[in-house]
């Protein structure tokens, strides 16, 4: 039996916190919404506490699940916090998905009083956080994402190892910053399909079943870029080429595209750049020669 504290008990939190009771383990919950608090009043093996003090006090492990940074600094460090009450050598366990930048600072904080700190920010969506099929990223040194296993595998179904400490963080980012390009770039699609005059149910079915609708990073780039090989299937000087096309046809109809702009300045890039040749999975290159990465990604140009 594991004694736990957990702060955040919003959509995401309270399953999560309930899973965790339900596995027997001893548990100390709080929220700032008094209402949330009192649905775990009756709940076996968990004590509702009034402050993050409380919820903190004398626990081994400590879970925050806040809407933003500034919630987690607060509950661990402000008025009535945390920090002063857990057992010595605590895991502050970071769930939320906040600032990436701000994560050294406050596990440096706790590390001078003596704490720990690992972040762990969880994907899929609230069904999964009911049913205790969540993906948890972890960011942490390989002995303390063991130590936390039993933990997390009581709301997760699968735990990917991140990275050291702050690596979670960083890729849940990453994950959400394709999946809202990818909301403006559907949405971009389908608007551009209707204006144009063609039946929505025709267009999302053929986007669907082309690699479109199922993916670059499912498709492509796995084969081609990603494998080291950028021979041509499809060269970047028609992939400018479609697009132009694409936003000649848009503009007839007054449909606003913005990223299409954005990814024609970018197409453009590759005669310059010597890459106009390449297979269009090569704009990865291509950005990373405009980023000045260093990676391993292999390049045949």
């Amino acid at each position: 039996m594991l004694n736990v504290g957990f702060i955040g008990l919003g959509v995401m939190g309270s399953p999560m916190a309930r899973h965790i009771a339900e596995a027997g383990h001893s548990l100390r919950v709080y929220d700032i919404d008094s209402n949330i608090r009192q649905t775990f009043a009756n709940l076996t093996n968990c004590t509702v506490a009034a402050t993050p003090a409380q919820a903190a006090d004398d626990v081994d492990y400590l879970i925050t699940m806040l809407p933003e940074t500034k919630h987690v600094v607060d509950v661990l460090f402000g008025e009535d916090g945390a920090v002063e009450h857990l057992a010595d050598n605590a895991l502050v366990i970071e769930m939320s998905t906040g600032d990436a930048t701000a994560t050294p600072d406050i596990a440096g904080r706790l590390r001078r009083k003596g704490f720990r700190m690992i972040d762990v920010p969880v994907g899929r969506t609230p069904v999964d956080a009911h049913a205790g099929t969540l993906l948890a990223l972890v960011g942490a040194e390989p002995a303390e994402l063991e130590e936390v296993k039993p933990l997390l595998l009581c709301f997760c179904d699968e735990i990917v190892h991140a990275g050291p400490p702050g690596s979670g963080i960083k890729l849940k980012l990453v994950n959400n910053y394709m999946t809202m390009i990818g909301m403006v770039m559907t949405s971009e699609t389908l608007m551009l399909a209707e204006k144009v005059g063609l039946d929505r149910d025709t267009v999302v079915h053929v986007l669907q079943n082309t690699v479109a609708g199922r993916g670059q990073i499912n498709v492509n780039f796995p084969r081609k870029v990603l494998a080291g090989d950028i021979t041509p299937d499809f060269p970047l000087r028609l992939g400018l080429k479609d697009l132009s096309l694409a936003l000649d046809l848009a503009r007839s109809v007054g449909a606003p595209l913005m990223l299409g702009g954005v990814s024609r300045e970018l197409f453009s890039l590759a005669r310059s750049l010597g890459r106009e040749n390449q297979d269009c999975t090569a704009m990865l290159l291509l950005l990373e020669d405009l980023a000045r990465c260093q990676t391993g990604s292999a390049d045949n140009g």
